[in-house]
């Protein structure tokens, strides 16, 4: 049975690379036409695939809606929290989840910093766009005309000396961010707050949320905090696996440093 199972499988790859005949499928599979269309009419009563009117066989709609109710039903909060927890376990510090919807950056979970010091952040408040990390780094996944057009209607307050001052160095700054795939919170909102994040996405490879670790300097320094950078790389990597359903890969040092 295991090895039905696997051949009928084995016939959704074939089939997402263009419609098939039947001698197709018994080949790739390395069976015989009949055992190829006992799969076929299976698959076909399910809806996962579609006998056209050139007897050739495709991807079915029920994949589709399939695969469509998954995606709507991921709840990225519910996944990533456990690896939020312990990231803080590890670093003790303040850690943030943020997603982009509506024109705005929204945190939608925090783990609290293990230090006397809080920072003031809370669920569903939005981030300053042109400055926080977590914004960067969703903002950076845009295509570049919606990037752009973002970027010339947009404000830009400078709440600190270090903060983004108009559409021209944002741009540049989200490019950077969008080709090194971290992004950082140097003082930009507020001078005494640092923050590094990294984004998570999902199986397309678009970015579907982001995280990051702050802390006030009377904490931890910029550069001690920017040590965390690959221990932060690596949390969103696993969240962004186990969000998008891939196989684990064992973890790996990145060998970009700030």
């Amino acid at each position: 049975m295991s090895q039905t199972v696997d051949r009928a499988l084995s016939i959704l790859p074939l089939l997402a690379e263009g419609p098939a005949d039947l001698g197709q499928v018994a080949e790739r599979l390395g069976v015989h036409k009949s055992t190829a269309l006992r799969l076929l009419r299976t698959l076909h009563e399910h809806g996962l695939v579609y006998r056209q009117s050139d007897q050739r066989y495709r991807l079915g709609a029920r994949l589709f809606a399939l695969a469509q109710e998954a995606v709507e039903n991921l709840d990225v909060r519910e996944i990533a929290h456990p690896h939020l927890l312990a990231l803080n376990e590890k670093c003790g510090h303040t850690v943030h989840l943020a997603v982009y919807e509506e024109n705005e950056v929204l945190y939608i979970d925090k783990v609290e910093s293990r230090y006397p010091v809080r920072m003031y952040s809370r669920i569903g408040k939005p981030v300053a766009l042109t400055v926080a990390a977590v914004a960067k780094l969703l903002l950076a996944d845009l295509p570049e005309a919606e990037r752009r057009a973002l970027a010339d209607k947009l404000d830009y307050p400078l709440y600190t000396a270090r903060s983004t001052p108009n559409a021209a160095a944002f741009l540049k700054e989200l490019a950077t961010v969008r080709e090194q795939g971290w992004a950082t919170d140097l003082g930009g909102h507020e001078e005494s707050i640092n923050c590094v994040g990294a984004p998570i996405r999902g199986a397309d490879g678009r970015v579907v949320a982001a995280m990051s670790v702050s802390a006030p300097n009377v904490v931890v320094t910029a550069e001690e905090l920017l040590t965390l950078l690959p221990l932060v790389r690596r949390t969103a990597d696993a969240i962004s696996r186990e969000y998008s359903g891939s196989t684990p890969a064992p973890p790996s040092e990145p060998k970009d440093r700030p």
